[in-house]
């Protein structure tokens, strides 16, 4: 239960967080506003680059746009929240989290980022353009508009920053050539939590078969890292000259390529190897069953629990989050609340008949599912097909050895 809670709790994180989601603290607005032109100071934007952390909240990485003009030194983050903001955990559940855009002084720009590689590209943009940025960020930034409904994947703190770049380079940018075009949300997640074995088995149970077409360029931006790339090979065309959209690079923070990530989950704490255990016990309480033809409800009763408690999770997301993604998803043909019934149906002797007719169901569906799942849409971690194997073991246990015993003892056995 508490593995199972966990999992919960990271997946919403990773969720909330994918494409960057920086918790910092919010400050007043500076009081020197970048508003003023005065034809000496000319104005800079860069876009800014931070490699993933070793947190749920932070292992995709991170992207803010700094705007430098005189003294006013200024990153806009749009992944700001506010944990005091009236009903925030509920609203986070459901999807419905609000994010800020803050612009946050150069002093405090690298606060809890020192351990994660920081990379600044200057943009190469007309003065009026970057004059235009500068305005519209400033605007957004006003309480009044700085509010924004955060989705992980479509609007969140890297797709921002490159609408804006995009509002500033207008018809002229043009983005690099990408050899891959089958690309996907799940492997481009995968990737990123590809040392985090517990974090991609809850995305791949939460997110459902839309996070598996594939993506064009555009659409893979909203990974910093990615982005970061993209604008590296972009290129910008002003007045009929065509140049590179970046006109300098600089790493502040020089650390790993690779991000500051933590070392791969252990292999024999791993969800694969937990399901393994999982369906190892279930193999033997099963066999234990068959020998002494009587079904161990005990066991059926931890083990549905489980599962039932885990598809009131998917239910949730699937019928009333709002989160992207999470809806069609295959997986609450395995996983879903029904599986409560099983838990506690065996238990009174009024309903047992009924639960042998939801067993048999069960094990049905849970085996044409395993068999057709190569020709579905949806991708599944390895770590589920013995979850599922454990499933319809018991099931078809409780079939059996509960019709037998419905019908009574056919036979005496005699000891000689």
């Amino acid at each position: 239960m508490q593995r199972l809670l966990r999992t919960y709790l990271t997946v919403l994180c990773a969720l909330c967080a994918t494409g960057t989601l920086e918790a910092v603290p919010q400050l007043p607005l500076p009081e020197s506003k970048p508003v003023q032109d005065d034809g000496e100071d000319s104005v800079r934007v860069s876009l800014v680059t931070f490699y993933p952390g070793s947190e749920p909240h932070n292992i995709f990485g991170h992207s803010e746009v700094r705007v430098q003009q005189g003294p006013v030194d200024l990153y806009f983050n749009y992944g700001v929240f506010d944990f005091q903001a009236p009903g925030f955990l509920w609203r986070f559940v459901l999807g419905e989290t609000d994010y800020i855009c803050q612009p946050i002084p150069r002093v405090y720009a690298t606060l809890g980022m020192e351990e994660r590689r920081m990379v600044e590209q200057e943009l190469n943009l007309p003065q009026d353009r970057a004059l235009a940025v500068r305005d519209f960020l400033w605007n957004n930034a006003q309480p009044e508009n700085r509010t924004y409904r955060y989705k992980f994947l479509s609007d969140n703190c890297s797709t921002r920053p490159r609408d804006i770049i995009e509002m500033a380079a207008g018809d002229g940018l043009q983005y690099p050539a990408t050899g891959d075009t089958t690309v996907t949300y799940r492997d481009i997640l995968a990737h990123y939590c590809r040392n985090y074995s517990w974090e991609r088995f809850g995305i791949d149970l939460v997110l459902g078969w839309d996070v598996d077409t594939a993506l064009d360029q555009r659409a893979t931006m909203f990974i910093p890292m990615l982005l970061m790339d993209a604008v590296a090979g972009a290129t910008i065309t002003t007045d009929g000259v065509t140049m590179p959209l970046v006109k300098a690079t600089t790493v502040p923070i020089d650390k790993s390529t690779e991000g500051n990530v933590r070392p791969p989950t252990p292999w024999y704490i791993s969800p694969l190897c937990i399901a393994l255990i999982v369906l190892a016990l279930t193999l033997i309480v099963s066999g234990h069953d068959w020998r002494r033809r009587d079904v161990a409800h005990w066991f059926d009763t931890i083990l549905f629990t489980a599962g039932g408690l885990a598809g009131c999770i998917l239910f949730f997301l699937i019928c009333f989050s709002t989160h992207e993604a999470t809806s069609p998803n295959i997986n609450i043909l395995w996983l879903n609340p029904l599986l409560l019934a099983l838990a506690t149906l065996p238990w009174f002797s009024k309903t047992r008949s009924a639960a042998r007719w939801l067993h048999a169901l069960n094990a049905l569906v849970l085996t044409l599912l395993m068999l057709a799942w190569p020709w579905q849409p949806q991708v599944g971690n390895i770590a589920f097909f013995p979850l599922m194997a454990a499933l319809v073991t018991r099931s078809l246990t409780n079939v059996w050895l509960g019709s037998q015993n419905a019908r009574g003892p056919t036979s005496k056995s005699v000891r000689h």
